[in-house]
């Protein structure tokens, strides 16, 4: 008989359109390998979740050169009912603020 303990869960509280939002958000520029490779899905899964994203009205893409450079529309509202009056914006910040508090703390002299 298997214990709850040997099968650790492996489900998140994000799903993988939300990481790939939040990545955009992290770097405007990123290049879809690097998305995949940060969240740990395929290359074509992201390209898919982008497209998404975009045809949902949270982001654009304007392509410079051969890269591609991403907007998110931050003011887009979440899609599941609960949530459908709250901005994206909301989530981002999470995180970017998330980002800021890291950043902050690694650059902070070592305390005495």
């Amino acid at each position: 008989m298997s214990t709850f303990d040997d099968h650790p869960s492996t489900w998140t509280f994000l799903t993988h359109h939300a990481r790939v939002l939040v990545e955009i958000a992290r770097d405007p520029q990123v290049r879809l390998r690097d998305i995949a490779a940060s969240i740990g899905i395929t290359e074509r899964t992201a390209q898919n979740i982008v497209r998404d994203l975009y045809e949902a009205g949270y982001l654009t893409r304007t392509r410079i050169g051969r890269r591609n450079h991403y907007s998110l529309n931050l003011e887009q509202h979440f899609r599941y009912p609960t949530e459908a009056g709250l901005p994206v914006r909301l989530l981002i910040d999470v995180f970017t603020q998330h980002d800021l508090s890291t950043a902050q703390a690694s650059d902070a002299p070592p305390a005495s």
